[in-house]
């Protein structure tokens, strides 16, 4: 069996860790260059009687490697867990190349960062950048005051970002429609960090865990609170893995499916490489309960928007149906399920005391702490 790009990558990377100094940097670039850079398979390259420097960031002695292990005729490699569950650019483009109606159907990106918190473009970059992809929308999410790491906004701040906005909005398309929105920190408790006024003012609210994500506990309890916030409509790169650095929360997915589901809340399909959140694995029970899904690039800059490819295909690999997902909607009918999602969890946690309730089951499992079928697995 011939070796594909993401065995290429993981064995890059079990050789990095066998090096030191610039081997180890060199081979670490290149298993990042294998997954997210290489649009066509090493093997197909070597097939046609090219060279394998022909590849990003493959110089003579990294081509040397590869070239031993696709004529070794070795069996793919297993993952490492942190590694796990990556598509790579090339099936990513094999996938959408089968599915074009995907492309065609994306409207807008829903979670994009300026220099007002962390992102390297600014918010007239990342609107221009949208329009000229040819998107309906876009939507703003700097980051909230609760982290500071990413220069997270105090209320005030967001008030001026919105006067730059309107500014900005004039000199685009009037088609085009930026989105108030942002990625609101959330508290292990499921809380978020903004004043309820400005929340009132919002297009949409994305949010996301970004502390205690090493923990090895079961953590449906902390999901299953943050889909009951009302005030949240995207749950943001749900797990939060990182490529390479960490395995991200565990959860019974089935059971957060079916909670996000109920209130209509959409799950995050971050499309950033190193997230992949949610991945494949994951999305086969959101797609199992139903549940509606954002597919967002988490871009930093504006060519950043290009990710989206990676959550459009590995949505269409766990058999998400075109109508779940949000990214889809013209922007009238998105801002009205984004109202009748928040109304919908008030509705549900109006009737949290009646007896099999959704967030009588909600409340339920936030205080229990019996085990769960979980991903990923210790």
């Amino acid at each position: 069996m011939s070796l594909n790009n993401g065995d290429i990558a993981e064995l890059l990377s079990r050789a990095s860790e066998k090096e030191t100094t610039h081997r180890q940097r060199a081979l670490r670039r290149a298993a990042r260059a294998a997954l997210w850079q290489w649009d066509e398979e090493a093997a197909a390259v070597r097939e046609s009687g090219r060279k394998l420097t022909e590849l990003s960031l493959v110089g003579p002695w990294i081509a040397r490697l590869i070239e031993e292990w696709l004529a070794s005729d070795i069996d793919p490699p297993v993952a490492a867990p942190v590694r796990t569950g990556f598509l790579t650019l090339a099936d990513a483009r094999a996938t959408l190349e089968a599915h074009p109606e995907w492309i065609r159907a994306y409207r807008g990106d829903l979670q994009v960062h300026t220099t007002w918190s962390d992102g390297a473009d600014s918010l007239a970059t990342m609107a221009v950048g949208a329009v000229s992809r040819g998107y309906e929308y876009v939507g703003i999410t700097d980051h909230t005051k609760g982290l500071f790491i990413a220069h997270g906004m105090d209320e005030p701040t967001v008030l001026r970002q919105w006067t730059e906005l309107k500014e900005v909005a004039t000199h685009l398309p009037k088609r085009f429609v930026i989105l108030r929105s942002l990625e609101m920190n959330l508290s292990p408790e499921g809380k978020g960090d903004m004043d309820e006024a400005l929340l009132d003012e919002l297009d949409l609210l994305v949010a996301a865990f970004h502390s205690k994500l090493r923990t090895k506990e079961d953590e449906t309890p902390r999901y299953l609170r943050a889909v009951m916030n009302s005030r949240v409509q995207i749950l943001a790169h749900p797990r939060g893995r990182r490529y390479d650095v960490r395995l991200g929360l565990r959860a019974d997915w089935d059971v957060v499916a079916r909670a996000a589901a109920q209130r209509d809340m959409a799950l995050e399909i971050d499309s950033w490489p190193d997230r992949q959140d949610l991945d494949v694995e994951n999305l086969r029970a959101v797609a199992a309960a139903g549940t509606r899904v954002a597919i967002d690039t988490d871009a930093h800059k504006a060519e950043e928007l290009g990710f989206v490819g990676f959550g459009l295909a590995a949505a269409i690999r766990a058999g998400i149906r075109m109508d779940r997902v949000v990214n889809f909607m013209p922007v009238n009918e998105l801002r009205a399920w984004a109202r009748e999602s928040s109304q919908m969890a008030r509705r549900i946690w109006a009737g949290a005391d009646e007896v099999g309730s959704p967030a009588a089951s909600a409340r339920s499992r936030s205080t229990s702490s019996s085990p769960s079928r979980s991903s990923p697995k210790p």
